[in-house]
């Protein structure tokens, strides 16, 4: 077990493994949803499918591999802690008010015992008055909550010899079940179980008589029978893999050039892969795309270093810098300092294109000086673009000064 010594999860994973044996799922009937947290590291313990979530989200997943299988014979059990239970609480309610087929079980140790020993919004009144800590602010009863909300089955349980009769009760219920089960934290909160017993009371099972809901699907056509095929129409002269990146400020077309790149690399019968990296802000700040072009099938995105770097604007320079090496071909804006690193040629894009076209301007100067790839090819993926009129000028813009 990768948990402290003495630690409560223990005990309730092994509970969890004991009733789904004695129910008679197989290993392959049963998916389970992790969370982050010490109760997220039960994911290696079982010999069943995982799912490993973020924090809180868990109960979200889980929705979704059960609506998903939609499948009486198959079982899905979230297991999240106290915090994560906290964090995500409206997802552990949506579950709940939609009745999906799963059971939630709650590891209570009550605190984040992985942070450090943080109080939770299950910390019981009695334990934080213990530690002169939110007193007089009630805590969650995820049972009541989850009750209220819908759930069919609800219950609290402290004590492990109760355990596996609750647990089956749960996981034999249909709909939505939550078994909230006590687990003590021996490095930051109890070290005997009756301590724990002392903070945490056991509570009748809630119930509700409700069906589990029938997720009915439409039949929907494949998203990969609608796209579009690519045929061989241009020439190349890369003969083995090549690593192409943008970079630039957001909002100055980084992306789409280098999604124009890629398609262009394919008419000329290239793989090609394309990772793109901005800020969530998009408005503002970088904006970095990588390209690979093989003949052969790429199997990755990114790239440590590039053959080839297109740098535009000071924010992409500031973040493509690290990635350029004494033999990496940099074309840059002629206001740019690229330093000393690399093959460094520049030439005045922005000013002759803008900033929305520099990027594009750019690449076609590239291709044009090495003609790793045909022209033609680059000229026919922006053709069939929504503004292919203001990106051809933009191509050549630097040939007509």
């Amino acid at each position: 077990m990768p948990f402290c010594p003495g630690c409560g999860h223990g005990i309730a994973v092994k509970s969890i493994s004991k009733t789904i044996e004695d129910i008679g799922y197989s290993t392959t009937d049963v998916v389970i949803v992790s969370d982050i947290g010490c109760s997220g590291l039960v994911d290696p313990l079982f010999n069943t499918h995982t799912v490993h979530g973020l924090h809180g989200r868990a109960p979200a997943l889980g929705m979704g591999v059960s609506m998903g299988l939609n499948r009486n014979d198959k079982k899905v059990i979230v297991i999240q802690g106290d915090g994560g239970a906290t964090i995500g609480l409206q997802h552990l309610l949506e579950a709940a008010r939609r009745n999906t087929d799963m059971t939630l079980v709650v590891f209570n140790n009550l605190l984040y015992g992985m942070t450090g020993g943080q109080i939770s919004g299950l910390s019981t009144d009695k334990f934080k008055e213990d530690r002169h800590f939110e007193e007089g602010i009630p805590p969650f009863d995820i049972v009541k909550l989850a009750h209220q909300a819908g759930a069919v089955f609800s219950a609290r349980v402290v004590s492990p010899r109760n355990f596996k009769d609750n647990l089956k009760r749960a996981m034999e219920t249909k709909g939505f079940s939550l078994i909230e089960m006590g687990s003590m934290c021996t490095s930051y909160a109890v070290n005997k179980l009756n301590e724990l017993l002392d903070y945490s009371e056991e509570d009748e099972i809630l119930t509700n008589e409700r069906r589990a809901v029938k997720i009915d699907y439409r039949e929907t056509s494949n998203i990969l029978d609608r796209l579009e095929s690519i045929d061989k129409k241009y020439n190349t002269k890369i003969t083995d893999r090549m690593g192409i990146v943008l970079a630039g400020s957001a909002g100055g077309g980084v992306q789409s050039a280098a999604a124009m790149l890629a398609k262009a690399a394919m008419k000329c019968g290239l793989h090609a892969t394309m990772k793109g990296e901005y800020p969530v802000t998009v408005g503002t700040g970088f904006s970095i795309a990588e390209v690979i072009l093989s003949k052969e099938p790429v199997n990755y995105t990114g790239l440590e270093k590039p053959d080839v770097m297109i740098v535009i604007s000071e924010d992409g320079m500031i973040k493509a810098k690290p990635k350029m090496h004494p033999d990496t071909y940099v074309l840059t804006d002629d206001k740019l300092d690229a330093g000393k690193i690399g093959k460094i040629v520049s030439k005045p894009f922005v000013q002759n294109a803008g900033n929305r076209g520099a990027a594009l301007c750019a690449l076609n100067h590239w291709i044009k000086e090495f003609g790793m790839i045909d022209r033609e090819a680059l000229l026919d993926a922006v053709s069939s673009h929504k503004h292919a009129e203001s990106l051809m000028r933009a191509i050549e813009a630097l040939d007509q000064n």
